[in-house]
């Protein structure tokens, strides 16, 4: 059974008496900016000069120094920059001021994974991972509730790294509803998977491929849309509201007989065969190393895959049905 952290386990008081510095201000930067600013915590907001996100953190109320400068005054530090540039950010701003004791943090394990950061023996180094966007982390604590996370501790040198990781897990709001004790590789590679192959990759390929059979048969792409992409919402709520038997007592039979008939072939075994080889790239790091490549080659792949994903028929069609 896993290991579950709520409130009632934690040291809240102790990050207060830290000076953190979130380094970076997307999805996950403000969001954990922002809680901790709410929790009562000494927050400091690192970004380039010429990064977009210093007009929205000004907005939010901050004013932001250079990377660099903020690990300098730091305790804590937290790297929330993309996983292809936190390799980059670590050896320009943040190496050279990891002084003795203090604690680097991040919030997926990517870049210590497979090597894109090698902190020095010195400090403590731990990961807080919530298990969703930072809009719903944000909106979450907001109401007073939270979103669950995952946490590990990678290097524990001052003996203080579980307390102290485990109070900042509690300023964002997650041990409200509670903090799940993992292994950095389980994070990395359970989350690379599931983005790959269900949440992402299998969802969007299969709601494309659902909308292109019928309309090569000769459905209406309207009707297409609506019922292979429009509708996934639907489902995706009963399923996060109780589980998939769940989900199967709030449709009809007739739903539940053609789950239980047509889903099996559709995901196969040739289908599952494919699911480990995901996984295999993912556990030996080749999927990482195509990444980390594609990244310095500047992403042509990646950029021609986004073109061509824009100009599916599905988006065009999806861009009049969402007017509607």
């Amino acid at each position: 059974m896993a290991t579950i952290i709520y409130d009632a386990d934690v040291n809240a008081e102790l990050i207060r008496q830290k000076r953190i510095a979130i380094i970076g201000y997307g999805s996950q930067g403000h969001a954990h900016a922002l809680n901790l600013r709410d929790s009562g915590c000494d927050v400091l907001i690192g970004l380039p000069e010429t990064s977009k996100s210093r007009i929205r953190a000004s907005k939010d109320g901050w004013t932001p120094v250079l990377p660099a400068e903020a690990a300098v005054q730091a305790d804590v530090i937290m790297l929330l920059v993309p996983d292809q540039y936190q390799g980059q950010v670590y050896q320009e701003s943040i190496k050279e001021h990891l002084t003795a004791g203090k604690l680097l943090l991040v919030a997926h394990g990517f870049s210590l994974q497979y090597h894109q950061i090698e902190p020095p023996d010195t400090v403590d180094v731990a990961m807080v991972a919530p298990n969703g966007p930072g809009a719903q982390l944000r909106y979450m604590y907001s109401l007073g509730k939270g979103i669950p996370a995952l946490w590990t501790i990678c290097q524990d040198v001052t003996g203080q790294a579980r307390t102290l990781t485990l109070s900042y897990a509690h300023a964002l709001g997650c041990t409200r509803v509670g903090v799940i004790q993992t292994t950095l590789s389980e994070e990395t590679e359970t989350d690379l998977f599931a983005e790959q192959v269900v949440l992402c990759g299998g969802l969007t390929s299969l709601i494309r491929t659902a909308f292109e059979t019928l309309v090569e048969a000769g459905y209406q792409p309207e009707v297409a849309y609506t019922c292979c992409l429009q509708e996934v919402k639907l489902i995706a709520d009963l399923l996060y509201q109780g589980g998939i038997h769940f989900m199967h007592n709030s449709i009809s039979d007739t739903a539940e007989y053609g789950d239980y008939m047509t889903g099996p072939r559709i995901i196969d075994e040739h289908t599952r065969e494919n699911m480990r080889t995901a996984l295999h790239a993912i556990q030996n790091g080749s999927f990482a190393r195509q990444w980390i490549t594609e990244n310095q080659a500047g992403r042509p792949a990646l950029e021609a895959m986004r073109r061509q994903d824009a100009n599916h028929a599905i988006e065009e069609i999806g861009k009049r049905m969402r007017q509607m």
